[in-house]
């Protein structure tokens, strides 16, 4: 009896296993996975505030043809503010203050900015143009720290020794017309007509004289010198002092002095040079037999900006070859895309050979000296600070 109702009750059981197997719909056929959504472009925020050298970004205020701001603002919506700063390290001050998406920084401000954590790595794939820079600009050290691009390389070239023609009848081959009191071309003493700049990183100027001068001194890089060299270096921009007529910062008032206070030679910008011969005054420059130090400029982005999409967007814009060759015709400096050497109006067919692309090597680039060096141990940038400004303060 127990047999048989077990067997009835397994028989019921597989029946209705049965019927509700039949009444199961059929598994459907598998279907092609939906493609994703392509992601959403950026949300561009109407504007990029941007500190940058004077005549670094122009919109045609100065001169129609030369405008590289309004295209960008009518294809982005992005309007562009800019702040001109005359020294790096007003350029640190104003990034340690916030509320600039980017600045034009040079070398010897771009490290101090990383360090301080006031600027962020750039992503690379949101500036698809970047591989055509310059390959000796994509990876230096002024703004790649352990693998990480801190910035997008803009303009770069030499600080030059600019000088009146009617005073130097011919073209001065070194330093020393600035350096080391001298009786110029016109019979009196250069005593107060030339200038300095002014800011620390001018040491590596008094350095770099030095390095040919003195050789004894065993300087080998004008950013790196230990104490014996510092103190060297020192020494020669106590000395300049009484030559000096001002330390200069504002390329504007230094084209003035040259214009109306009788200052006849300074280390300078091409820039004031491109002005100043516009202006049909007797202007020239030259890098002396010593070479000259020089400025590698990066566009690099504040840590917290606050419009980041349009500040990519400008980073992309800002190494178009057009855009290039334009900034390059108004300053005086050498493009950081190649490519912008050719068929460009402004900059002409000679104009890169004119500002000096073949003087790479002959340029020591602006760099922050730090304590830890190649030959162990260096003077750093705080002390240069410290003592620059005591020099210029006498």
């Amino acid at each position: 009896m127990h047999r048989l109702t077990l067997a009835a009750a397994m028989a019921i059981g597989l029946t209705a296993c049965g019927q509700q197997q039949e009444a199961s719909p059929p598994t459907p056929a598998p279907t092609a996975a939906a493609t994703p959504a392509p992601p959403a472009a950026p949300v561009l925020e109407g504007q990029v505030d941007i500190i940058a050298w004077p005549g670094y970004i122009e919109r045609g205020e100065t001169d129609k043809a030369y405008d590289w701001v309004t295209e960008f603002e009518k294809s982005s919506s992005c309007k562009v503010n800019v702040k001109t700063a005359g020294t790096s390290d007003e350029m640190v001050s104003l990034m340690n203050q916030g509320g600039y998406d980017l600045v034009t920084a040079s070398g010897d401000a771009s490290l101090r900015l990383v360090a301080g954590g006031k600027v962020q790595a750039i992503d690379l794939t949101r500036v698809p143009s970047y591989t055509n820079v310059d390959p000796r600009l994509q990876n230096a050290a002024w703004h790649t720290v352990d693998g990480k691009h801190f910035g997008v390389p803009y303009q770069w070239g030499p600080n030059v020794l600019m000088y009146n023609t009617s005073v130097f009848t011919t073209p001065p081959t070194s330093w020393s017309a600035v350096f080391e009191e001298t009786t110029l071309g016109d019979g009196k003493s250069n005593k107060g007509r030339v200038q300095a700049f002014d800011g620390p990183i001018y040491i590596a100027d008094a350095a770099l004289y030095l390095m040919s001068k003195q050789p004894e001194l065993g300087i080998k890089d004008p950013y790196e010198l230990n104490e014996a060299q510092y103190a060297a270096a020192l020494d020669l921009l106590k000395k300049q002092k009484p030559l000096v007529h001002r330390y200069w910062h504002d390329a504007t008032v230094q084209m003035s002095d040259f214009k109306n206070e009788g200052v006849v030679a300074s280390g300078s910008w091409p820039y004031q040079v491109n002005a100043l011969q516009l202006e049909k005054q007797p202007i020239a420059s030259v890098i002396p037999a010593e070479g000259a130090t020089g400025w590698a400029d990066t566009t690099m982005m504040h840590s917290e900006a606050k419009h980041p999409n349009c500040a990519y967007a400008w980073l992309e814009w800002s190494i178009s070859a057009k855009v290039q060759g334009d900034v390059a015709a108004w300053f005086g400096s050498l493009p950081a895309v190649p490519a912008a050497c050719q068929d460009n109006a402004l900059l002409g067919a000679e104009g890169c050979k004119t500002n000096g692309i073949d003087n790479f090597e002959q340029i020591h680039f602006w760099r922050t000296p730090e304590a830890k060096c190649a030959q162990g141990e260096c003077v750093p940038y705080s002390r240069w600070t410290q003592d620059y400004i005591a020099i210029m303060g006498g």
